[in-house]
């Protein structure tokens, strides 16, 4: 109930072993078959956090933060296993891709757990699935791994307000899927609308409500089939497509 995004951090150093310690602790999370279908590319570099930020979308805090993680979907260990010991793997298809990117973001959820009870920042980019073929590129990623998750990581210089969540009525069904009246819709919704900031958001981009503001101009229809034909192309070079 305190959790919050941080994209302000202080220079103090993210130790190498505190890091390492919470990336070997992440790794009791859940995984299918016990084959820990992840990967994890520890960015410190500046260069290379250069080199990464257009990506993103140049954000300030991939540049800023003392560390940058960004987590994979990785059948391409466990294929090299299977290769190496006389079995014929067939993951290179598009249910491989899902099993390893729920593998992965598991284990993001549970270093995010982890990263909180020790005090430290972080911030879930979504950007990671908008042009993969770029970090895969930068971070020379193989065959049968993909991107799926990035997390900004440092001490935070910050403590911003909570963000605002839907009451859980709103997204608990009993039993089977219950469908969203026109009041159901105007209830749940009533205090993500009314608060203050959405108002003014809707202002200064003169919209008449706020949904308009997520179809309109954060997540447009043009730009969701963009990204999902890149997204497309991405799994193919990266062979879960074959």
């Amino acid at each position: 109930m305190t959790r919050r995004s941080i994209r302000q951090y202080s220079e103090r150093e993210v130790s190498e072993a505190l890091l390492n310690r919470l990336l070997t602790e992440a790794s009791r999370t859940q995984t299918m078959g016990n084959l820990q279908l992840y990967s994890v590319i520890v960015t410190r570099n500046d260069e290379m956090k250069q080199r990464l930020a257009p990506a993103h979308f140049n954000q300030s805090m991939v540049t800023q933060a003392p560390v940058v993680l960004t987590i994979c979907a990785d059948f391409h260990r466990t294929t090299r296993w299977c290769e190496e010991r006389k079995a014929l793997p067939g993951y290179d298809n598009f249910l491989s891709f899902q099993n390893a990117a729920i593998d992965a973001l598991l284990y993001t959820q549970t270093l995010c757990n982890l990263m909180d009870e020790e005090g430290l920042g972080y911030c879930y980019l979504g950007t990671t699935v908008y042009q993969p073929q770029q970090i895969i590129d930068i971070l020379q990623l193989p065959r049968l791994v993909m991107p799926v998750a990035t997390l900004t990581v440092g001490w935070p210089a910050e403590e911003p307000p909570l963000s605002d969540r839907l009451p859980a009525e709103s997204f608990v069904h009993c039993e089977t899927y219950k469908d969203y009246s026109r009041a159901d819709i105007d209830t749940y919704y009533n205090n993500k609308e009314n608060l203050e900031e959405n108002r003014h958001f809707c202002e200064i981009n003169h919209k008449e409500t706020l949904a308009q503001i997520f179809t309109d101009i954060r997540y447009t229809k043009k730009d969701n089939e963009a990204i999902s034909a890149g997204l497309m192309e991405a799994l193919r070079h990266q062979g879960f497509m074959d």
